[in-house]
């Protein structure tokens, strides 16, 4: 590589020395012997350095004018761009408007740079722009797609149907939004992958993050263990819990028996988080479940070959009226959750 590099730059350094070469000597001949044949020669065939500098002192009002005004575009462009980036900042609604913002700005004054530049060199930009209605109908016949993109992401904003900054789901891709444009919309997910999506190409799409999420866990343990049992140390333990996980908004609560399998009774619990924290109040979930068994001495059966039976059996002495009370009370605290994530 670095080989490479040198060799590049050596190329370039010789390139610029044949070229500085070949304007002084073109300058030196035009200058000293104007009617030499040698310098008519260099000035029919290489340059004609004379009627450059001519040329130039003729257009130098207009070339300044044109300089002060790509100037002042360009300085109006980074200050509208600044003071997007400023705003972005307090929210992510304004930064998704300020985003398709600062790309009408940019592209913009790329274009009003371009036809300064033009009206300069001394293009007739009045006629060219009379033509672009002509051109524009050309051009969008075979641009309808670009076109759908930039109407549909022109709607996502001013409908409000996602900001960046927001967890979404389009399409059954999860991520979160990182910028919306002009043409596409980008997602980053939980593995750090991008997901570009055209405009005009986005179905479905579900909001996750304008309202809290439910966080949804599966709980297990053996048929022999009384269900009133483990309710009330449920009833026990979940104010520890919620105090255990600071993500958790509103429960956790107990939903009942949800599963009957082959070794074990399944229980349902669930709590309100927002939809970054989901994930993880989850696996919270099932750690301090875990806890609370294992301090009950239960464990969750699984296949096994039983070579002896133990000849005490720990006895249980439930509660049934209490654990009645506490599902009664489960029930009317998470009345209207639904379990939306399967």
């Amino acid at each position: 590589m670095k080989k490479n590099k040198k060799l590049l730059v050596a190329i370039e350094l010789t390139l610029l020395a044949l070229i500085l070469a070949t304007f002084v000597f073109c300058l030196v001949a035009q200058l000293t012997s104007p009617e030499a044949s040698y310098a008519v020669w260099v000035k029919e065939n290489i340059w004609d350095v004379q009627g450059t500098i001519a040329s130039l002192k003729a257009h130098v009002p207009t070339l300044i004018k044109s300089i002060i005004t790509i100037v002042i575009i360009y300085a109006a462009c980074r200050l509208l761009r600044m003071f997007f980036n400023a705003k972005m900042k307090k929210s992510n609604r304004t930064k998704t408007v300020f985003d398709l913002l600062d790309g009408f700005v940019k592209y913009g004054c790329a274009i009003a740079i371009i036809l300064t530049i033009l009206k300069a060199c001394g293009v007739d930009t009045t006629a060219l722009i009379a033509s672009v209605g002509v051109l524009t109908l050309v051009v969008g016949l075979g641009a309808q797609p670009l076109i759908e993109d930039i109407i549909a992401g022109i709607f996502i904003i001013f409908e409000n149907e996602y900001n960046v900054g927001e967890i979404i789901s389009i399409n059954d891709f999860r991520g979160t939004v990182i910028e919306i444009g002009i043409r596409s919309t980008k997602l980053l997910d939980a593995a750090g992958n991008i997901k570009i999506i055209n405009n005009s190409a986005i179905g479905d799409v579900v909001n996750l993050s304008r309202e809290n999420s439910l966080a949804v866990v599966d709980c297990d343990f053996p048929y022999d263990v009384p269900l009133e049992v483990l309710e009330n140390a449920l009833e026990k333990n979940f104010g520890k819990i919620k105090q255990s996980i600071p993500a958790i908004i509103d429960g956790p609560f107990y939903k009942g028996v949800c599963a009957y399998k082959d070794s074990n009774v399944t229980v349902k619990i669930v709590a309100q988080c927002k939809e970054e924290d989901r994930f993880q109040v989850e696996r919270d979930l099932n750690r301090e479940y875990r806890k609370i068994i294992t301090a009950l001495g239960i464990d969750i059966a699984y296949p096994q070959v039983v070579l002896n039976y133990p000849a005490e059996k720990q006895e249980f002495n439930p509660s049934g009226k209490k654990a009645e009370k506490f599902v009664d009370q489960q029930e009317e605290l998470s009345k209207g959750l639904e379990e939306q994530q399967e």
